[in-house]
């Protein structure tokens, strides 16, 4: 104990007086009247549905991304205590007293917020003078278009915060490798930060990935590493091993673990179902509380021959729909002339219906019902489908469908007592089958039903019939190929096994509800999967938008967005970017690429025009802001998606931090005197002032108010192509 006291425990702390001051000034700028406007704003009413579904533990799919940024905007509500009930139908709806405005918009805002002080270090952790990197988080703190999308309920703000946090993290990493003592900390840091809010931010893991890339080449040449440049061979493979294994654990293996935690979580709360599982495969629908899981609670799971079955197309486009038949007929003739079996039409029928309804027989048997004990139905069983209703047979044969001439009728076959005969054998292909003896099994089955006279397959074309067809989707059979497109491939969604031998007593049968029950434990690896692939191909139909706008409008702020708008005050929000802010941002790469491509080829010729120093940290920050600009910007030329001005955001944060670094280096080395030096200072003075004036010309337009005259807006439009809305009145 004496020793203890002999050796008192200081702690030091150091603090960094420009951080404090940019986070809290970054906080006031965002936070301020964060509850204004009590009304949904622009794409509020897009997540704020989600929001709700949340609350309420209903299951949503959305095609935007990962769902780490709904549950991030669901702990605001949570935190706020919503309970999901407001009706998020339209852009301008007042938010009743129950809905916590400013806990809704705090998580984006504080994400916002933190990005003035992320600007800040990154361009510390790139070398740059203290006053350089204030430069650039001012440059944040001033921009217009950030501080609109970050006090609302979206996820930009999120999504910058987390890529800039990424950035730093592995500059942070990559300037203390050679400290082994600091790996631990910065990989969990770097693995914390690199998980993407929406699927726009995987540009920016691409390029960390390849940036992570080149320094794993340098490093294997990198003498001065500790171990590396031992005379032990071993000890310096290993060396360089632990090095790779370590960036690949943080960059690959830790962010997949982290990525699929978030999915579990969101499919953990998500516990119940909603209009959005249709869309989900009958399996996946029956592991949810509620909706498919309560028709089918109870249902056997082996198809038997007589069982009582509906057929559901794996395939679920353009939507979800059963296999189905009715007592109307194909017509004679068709519109071009062609003529048809005039057998009963089979279709398949987007809504649940009795005559979704099929009996699976033997057909060398005549009964329509399950024996005792039921004779199970297994992998190239030869069975005959009864439709329910009508007690027909579904049969094709060599006539041409009638969207698709290239493939055969699917119908229910009418003896005509012409020389047409049936054909309505059909052999059970179960595709996902563990062995050739496996039985049909009730939704986890996903079959393939092969015509045993022609090998046609039944399949979905996906196109929708005439007034005739009641605009059903056509089945066709087309003939056997190679490989098993989801078109092709039915499961059994509902089953009973069939009781009544007369009709009379079996359609009564048919209308009335399945009772028996069996439970569909997903497990979540499979739940996953399917989730992951219905976000990823999932498709929106794609509706020109008012706002909606092109890559090249964006670059040169050409466009705005009205988010929201006071009918009786005027009172206005925009997403409008600081224009003097964008088209610095777009000289400054312009700049930079020329600066770049002049000291490449003098270099070539072996003329140094800056030190080598110099040069690494210049390709460095130009590697990281270009081609972060280039990465978040250049793919939405090739996106069939409506895109609007808030796309560009991700990308314009790369230009902003690359604006300062430009003037850094001019000022440096091209402005060779004094008096150059001190007109460049003068000319950034007045360029900064002009930054800040822009933001507070506009800052109306940014917070929504005070309102503005008529005559004050018309003096805002400074282009043609802005919609400022102006009263008439």
């Amino acid at each position: 104990m004496l020793g203890f006291l002999k050796h008192p425990i200081v702690f030091s702390v150091q603090i960094n007086m420009n951080l404090v001051v940019l986070t809290v000034v970054g906080l006031l700028s965002r936070l301020w009247a964060l509850s204004y406007p009590r009304a949904v704003v622009f794409d509020e009413v897009y997540y704020g549905q989600f929001l709700s579904l949340y609350m309420k533990r209903i299951f949503f799919v959305d095609d935007s991304g990962p769902p780490f940024g709904h549950l991030l905007l669901a702990f605001g509500g949570y935190l706020g205590g919503f309970d999901g009930n407001f009706l998020w139908n339209r852009i301008g709806a007042e938010y009743n007293p129950t809905v916590p405005v400013w806990a809704l918009r705090l998580l984006p805002a504080l994400a916002g917020a933190l990005c003035v002080p992320l600007a800040y270090q990154i361009l510390v952790e790139l070398h740059y003078s203290h006053f350089v990197a204030f430069g650039a988080a001012l440059l944040f703190l001033l921009e217009n278009s950030l501080i609109t999308q970050s006090r609302l309920m979206l996820l930009e703000s999120i999504l910058i915060f987390f890529i800039l946090l990424a950035v730093l993290s592995y500059l942070k990493f990559y300037n203390l490798q050679k400290q082994r003592s600091e790996w631990f900390h910065c990989y969990l840091f770097i693995d914390c930060c690199i998980h993407r809010v929406k699927y726009m931010g995987l540009f920016t893991y691409i390029l960390l990935l390849a940036i992570a890339g080149v320094h794993s080449w340098q490093l294997i040449g990198d003498q001065n590493l500790p171990n590396v440049s031992s005379k032990v061979p071993c000890v310096c493979i290993m060396s360089l091993l632990c090095h790779l294994l370590a960036r690949g654990l943080a960059l690959v293996i830790l962010p997949v673990a982290i990525y699929l935690s978030f999915f579990y979580i969101h499919l953990a709360l998500l516990y119940r179902s909603g209009p959005h599982d249709q869309i989900m495969s009958s399996a996946f629908q029956a592991s949810l509380e509620g909706g498919l899981a309560r028709i089918t609670q109870g249902q056997p799971l082996e198809v038997a021959y007589g069982s009582q079955i509906t057929l559901r197309n794996i395939l679920g486009k353009p939507m979800p729909c059963w296999l189905h038949s009715h007592k109307n007929t194909y017509p004679i003739r068709y519109e071009n002339g062609r003529g048809s079996s005039h057998q009963q039409q089979v279709t398949c029928y987007p809504f649940k219906d009795v005559n979704n309804w099929w009996i699976v027989k033997d057909p060398g048997m005549q009964q329509l019902v399950v024996s005792n004990p039921p004779r199970p139905v297994r992998h190239g069983s030869i069975v005959q489908l009864v439709h329910g209703i009508t007690t027909r047979y579904l049969n094709t044969h060599d006539v041409a469908a009638p969207l698709s001439p290239h493939s055969q009728e699917i119908s229910c076959y009418i003896d005509y007592n012409i020389s047409m005969v049936a054909q309505n054998l059909w052999r059970v292909e179960i595709v996902n089958r563990d062995s050739d003896t496996d039985v049909w099994k009730t939704i986890l089955s996903e079959v393939r039903l092969v015509h045993v006279n022609t090998s046609a397959v039944l399949k979905l074309s996906g196109a929708s019939l005439p007034e005739w067809g009641y605009r059903q989707l056509e089945i066709i059979g087309e003939k056997i190929s190679k490989g098993y497109h989801q078109s092709m491939l039915w499961n059994v969604e509902e089953h009973r096994y069939g009781k009544s031998q007369e009709q009379k007593e079996r359609e009564v049968e048919l209308h009335s509800p399945t009772q028996i029950s069996i439970s569909q434990n997903l497990s979540f690896m499979a739940k996953f999967t399917e989730l992951q692939w219905k976000i990823l191909t999932l498709k929106n139909e794609d509706t020109e938008h008012k706002y909606s706008s092109s890559p090249l409008e964006w670059i040169t702020l050409d466009t705005n967005i009205a988010y929201w708008f006071h009918s009786t005050s005027g009172a206005q929000i925009h997403l409008l970017g600081n224009i003097v802010t964008w088209m610095s941002a777009n000289a400054a790469t312009a700049a930079y690429v020329a600066l770049f491509l002049w000291y490449l080829l003098r270099r070539r010729r072996n003329i140094c025009d800056i030190p080598e120093e110099a040069w690494c940290q210049w390709v460095s920050a130009g590697g990281l802001c270009v081609g972060g600009w280039a990465m978040n910007y250049l793919p939405f030329f090739l996106m069939e998606k409506t895109l609007f001005l808030y796309h560009y955001l991700p990308a314009l944060t790369f230009q902003i931090l690359l604006i300062p670094v430009v003037l850094q280096h001019t000022s440096e080395y091209l402005c060779r005197s004094r008096l150059s030096k001190s007109m460049h200072s003068a000319l950034v003075v007045a360029w900064f002032s002009s930054v800040y004036l822009t933001y507070h010309t506009f800052r109306p337009l940014t917070y929504g108010k005070p309102p503005l005259t008529k005559s004050q807006l018309q003096d805002l439009r400074w282009k043609d192509s802005w919609d400022i809305l102006i009263s008439k009145h």
